[in-house]
Protein backbone atom coordinates (compact mmCIF):
# COMPACT_ATOMS: atom_id res chain seq x y z
CA UNK A 1 0.00 0.00 0.00
CA UNK A 2 2.76 2.45 0.90
CA UNK A 3 4.47 1.87 -2.46
CA UNK A 4 1.23 2.69 -4.27
CA UNK A 5 0.81 5.88 -2.25
CA UNK A 6 4.41 6.87 -2.98
CA UNK A 7 3.92 6.22 -6.70
CA UNK A 8 0.85 8.45 -6.75
CA UNK A 9 2.68 11.20 -4.83
CA UNK A 10 5.61 10.97 -7.26
CA UNK A 11 3.22 11.33 -10.19
CA UNK A 12 1.70 14.48 -8.70
CA UNK A 13 5.19 15.93 -8.15
CA UNK A 14 5.99 15.17 -11.80
CA UNK A 15 3.14 17.30 -13.22
CA UNK A 16 4.94 19.71 -15.58
CA UNK A 17 4.73 23.31 -14.38
CA UNK A 18 5.61 24.79 -17.77
CA UNK A 19 3.15 27.68 -17.88
CA UNK A 20 0.37 25.79 -19.69
CA UNK A 21 -1.92 25.73 -16.65
CA UNK A 22 -1.54 29.50 -16.24
CA UNK A 23 -2.29 30.02 -19.95
CA UNK A 24 -5.43 27.89 -19.62
CA UNK A 25 -6.52 29.88 -16.55
CA UNK A 26 -6.09 33.18 -18.40
CA UNK A 27 -8.05 31.88 -21.39
CA UNK A 28 -10.88 30.58 -19.20
CA UNK A 29 -11.14 33.85 -17.27
CA UNK A 30 -11.21 35.79 -20.55
CA UNK A 31 -14.00 33.66 -22.02
CA UNK A 32 -16.15 33.40 -18.89
CA UNK A 33 -15.62 36.56 -16.85
CA UNK A 34 -15.01 39.00 -19.70
CA UNK A 35 -17.05 37.57 -22.59
CA UNK A 36 -19.86 35.91 -20.62
CA UNK A 37 -19.21 32.41 -21.95
CA UNK A 38 -18.79 29.13 -20.13
CA UNK A 39 -16.35 26.25 -19.95
CA UNK A 40 -17.60 23.15 -21.79
CA UNK A 41 -15.71 20.13 -20.47
CA UNK A 42 -15.65 16.76 -22.18
CA UNK A 43 -13.99 13.37 -21.80
CA UNK A 44 -14.79 9.68 -22.28
CA UNK A 45 -14.89 7.04 -19.55
CA UNK A 46 -12.84 7.81 -16.43
CA UNK A 47 -11.54 11.04 -17.99
CA UNK A 48 -15.16 12.10 -18.41
CA UNK A 49 -15.85 11.46 -14.74
CA UNK A 50 -12.92 13.71 -13.86
CA UNK A 51 -14.41 16.27 -16.25
CA UNK A 52 -17.75 16.19 -14.43
CA UNK A 53 -15.95 16.88 -11.16
CA UNK A 54 -13.98 19.81 -12.63
CA UNK A 55 -17.15 21.28 -14.20
CA UNK A 56 -19.17 21.17 -10.98
CA UNK A 57 -16.28 22.56 -8.93
CA UNK A 58 -15.79 25.44 -11.37
CA UNK A 59 -19.53 26.22 -11.31
CA UNK A 60 -19.63 26.37 -7.53
CA UNK A 61 -16.62 28.69 -7.43
CA UNK A 62 -17.76 31.41 -9.82
CA UNK A 63 -16.89 30.04 -13.27
CA UNK A 64 -19.84 28.76 -15.32
CA UNK A 65 -19.09 25.26 -16.60
CA UNK A 66 -20.94 22.25 -17.95
CA UNK A 67 -20.01 18.70 -18.88
CA UNK A 68 -20.76 17.61 -22.45
CA UNK A 69 -20.60 13.89 -23.20
CA UNK A 70 -18.69 13.56 -26.49
CA UNK A 71 -21.00 10.87 -27.88
CA UNK A 72 -24.17 12.75 -26.96
CA UNK A 73 -22.67 15.82 -28.65
CA UNK A 74 -23.00 13.97 -31.97
CA UNK A 75 -26.71 13.49 -31.34
CA UNK A 76 -27.65 17.13 -30.80
CA UNK A 77 -25.99 18.14 -27.53
CA UNK A 78 -23.31 19.98 -29.52
CA UNK A 79 -25.84 22.82 -29.47
CA UNK A 80 -24.84 23.50 -25.82
CA UNK A 81 -21.69 25.18 -27.14
CA UNK A 82 -22.06 28.92 -27.77
CA UNK A 83 -19.72 31.35 -29.52
CA UNK A 84 -18.09 32.81 -26.38
CA UNK A 85 -17.49 29.45 -24.72
CA UNK A 86 -14.27 27.50 -24.29
CA UNK A 87 -13.95 23.76 -24.89
CA UNK A 88 -11.83 21.85 -22.35
CA UNK A 89 -11.17 18.27 -23.46
CA UNK A 90 -9.59 15.47 -21.45
CA UNK A 91 -7.92 12.40 -22.97
CA UNK A 92 -5.07 10.56 -21.27
CA UNK A 93 -3.99 8.92 -24.54
CA UNK A 94 -4.53 12.06 -26.60
CA UNK A 95 -6.08 9.74 -29.19
CA UNK A 96 -9.68 9.27 -28.03
CA UNK A 97 -11.73 9.23 -31.24
CA UNK A 98 -14.86 10.71 -29.66
CA UNK A 99 -12.85 13.65 -28.33
CA UNK A 100 -11.02 14.26 -31.61
CA UNK A 101 -14.39 14.17 -33.41
CA UNK A 102 -15.86 16.59 -30.85
CA UNK A 103 -13.06 19.08 -31.47
CA UNK A 104 -13.69 19.10 -35.22
CA UNK A 105 -17.47 19.28 -34.85
CA UNK A 106 -17.16 22.14 -32.34
CA UNK A 107 -14.85 24.12 -34.60
CA UNK A 108 -17.25 23.53 -37.48
CA UNK A 109 -20.00 25.09 -35.33
CA UNK A 110 -17.84 27.93 -33.96
CA UNK A 111 -14.68 28.40 -36.01
CA UNK A 112 -12.76 30.42 -33.41
CA UNK A 113 -13.72 28.34 -30.37
CA UNK A 114 -10.65 28.14 -28.10
CA UNK A 115 -9.75 24.63 -26.97
CA UNK A 116 -7.75 23.54 -23.93
CA UNK A 117 -6.58 19.93 -23.77
CA UNK A 118 -5.50 17.86 -20.78
CA UNK A 119 -3.52 14.77 -21.75
CA UNK A 120 -0.82 12.31 -20.76
CA UNK A 121 0.41 12.23 -24.35
CA UNK A 122 1.57 15.70 -25.41
CA UNK A 123 2.72 14.31 -28.77
CA UNK A 124 -0.66 12.76 -29.63
CA UNK A 125 -3.17 14.06 -32.18
CA UNK A 126 -5.09 15.97 -29.49
CA UNK A 127 -2.20 18.41 -29.01
CA UNK A 128 -2.33 19.57 -32.63
CA UNK A 129 -5.93 20.75 -32.27
CA UNK A 130 -5.63 22.64 -28.96
CA UNK A 131 -4.78 26.26 -28.31
CA UNK A 132 -3.31 25.21 -24.94
CA UNK A 133 -2.25 21.67 -24.03
CA UNK A 134 -1.71 20.73 -20.40
CA UNK A 135 0.52 17.69 -19.95
CA UNK A 136 -0.07 15.47 -16.92
CA UNK A 137 3.50 14.15 -17.00
CA UNK A 138 2.45 10.78 -18.49
CA UNK A 139 2.41 8.86 -15.20
CA UNK A 140 2.60 5.07 -15.15
CA UNK A 141 -0.62 3.56 -13.82
CA UNK A 142 -0.31 1.86 -10.41
CA UNK A 143 -2.76 -0.79 -11.61
CA UNK A 144 -0.84 -4.14 -11.69
CA UNK A 145 -1.90 -4.55 -15.33
CA UNK A 146 -0.72 -1.04 -16.21
CA UNK A 147 -4.10 -0.44 -17.85
CA UNK A 148 -6.76 0.73 -15.38
CA UNK A 149 -6.89 4.55 -15.08
CA UNK A 150 -5.52 5.10 -11.57
CA UNK A 151 -2.49 7.38 -11.39
CA UNK A 152 -3.54 9.18 -14.56
CA UNK A 153 -6.89 10.14 -13.03
CA UNK A 154 -5.17 11.25 -9.82
CA UNK A 155 -3.00 13.75 -11.68
CA UNK A 156 -5.94 14.92 -13.82
CA UNK A 157 -7.84 15.67 -10.62
CA UNK A 158 -4.89 17.60 -9.21
CA UNK A 159 -4.54 19.63 -12.42
CA UNK A 160 -8.25 20.42 -12.16
CA UNK A 161 -7.74 21.60 -8.59
CA UNK A 162 -4.80 23.78 -9.65
CA UNK A 163 -6.97 25.40 -12.29
CA UNK A 164 -9.97 25.93 -10.00
CA UNK A 165 -7.86 27.53 -7.26
CA UNK A 166 -5.93 29.63 -9.80
CA UNK A 167 -9.16 30.92 -11.32
CA UNK A 168 -10.69 31.65 -7.91
CA UNK A 169 -7.67 33.78 -7.03
CA UNK A 170 -7.65 35.54 -10.39
CA UNK A 171 -11.33 36.53 -10.21
CA UNK A 172 -11.21 37.35 -6.48
CA UNK A 173 -13.91 34.84 -5.60
CA UNK A 174 -15.24 35.41 -2.06
CA UNK A 175 -17.05 33.43 0.64
CA UNK A 176 -20.08 35.63 0.04
CA UNK A 177 -20.19 34.54 -3.60
CA UNK A 178 -19.59 30.93 -2.62
CA UNK A 179 -22.55 31.02 -0.23
CA UNK A 180 -24.81 32.28 -3.06
CA UNK A 181 -23.92 29.26 -5.19
CA UNK A 182 -23.68 26.61 -2.48
CA UNK A 183 -26.70 27.35 -0.30
CA UNK A 184 -27.44 23.99 1.31
CA UNK A 185 -25.55 21.29 3.14
CA UNK A 186 -22.59 21.52 5.46
CA UNK A 187 -20.46 23.67 3.15
CA UNK A 188 -23.30 26.08 2.47
CA UNK A 189 -23.98 26.49 6.18
CA UNK A 190 -20.27 26.90 6.92
CA UNK A 191 -19.90 29.59 4.26
CA UNK A 192 -22.95 31.49 5.54
CA UNK A 193 -21.76 31.28 9.15
CA UNK A 194 -18.33 32.61 8.25
CA UNK A 195 -19.70 35.67 6.47
CA UNK A 196 -22.33 36.60 9.09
Amino acid sequence: MQQIIEAEIAAIRNIPLDGAIEKAIDLIVERTNHLGGKVVISGMGKAGQIGVNIATTLSSTGTPAIFLHPSEAQHGDLGMIQKNDLLFVISNSGKTNEILDLIHLSRNLHENLPIVGLTGNPDGPLEKDCDVTINTGSPKEVCPLGLTPTTSTTVMTVVGDLMVVGIMKKIGFTKEEYAKRHHSGYLGQKAKNEIS
